[in-house]
């Protein structure tokens, strides 16, 4: 059993040849602490990154999946974009475009 003072920092327990007094000071009583506070902190986020993972993991996309194909869809012609031009380069534009 011991008997903790915490006005003197001071901790006494019963010993074999008496009573046993450990004690320490301000300092690294408030160093103490602050590290505590540190490492409660550090656990609390550790355990919060662990539920953003697995939230973020359901999420994801499949990367194996097949992406979709870039077909022009309906209502689409294509035009050249230099006539005089061998690369044939074209692009697409709707139809149901007014002609200004």
């Amino acid at each position: 059993m011991a008997v903790p003072n915490y006005t003197y920092l001071k901790l006494k327990m019963l010993g074999p040849r008496g009573i046993i007094t450990v004690g320490t000071s301000f300092q690294r009583a408030y160093e103490c602490e602050v590290e505590s506070c540190e490492l409660a902190s550090a656990s609390l986020a550790s355990e919060e990154l662990v539920a953003i993972r697995k939230d973020i993991a359901e999420g994801v996309p499949d990367v194996k999946q097949a992406a979709g194909s870039f077909e022009p869809t309906e209502n689409i012609k294509g035009i050249l974009v230099d006539p005089n031009n061998s690369a044939n380069k074209m692009v697409h534009i709707s139809t149901t475009l007014s002609p200004k």
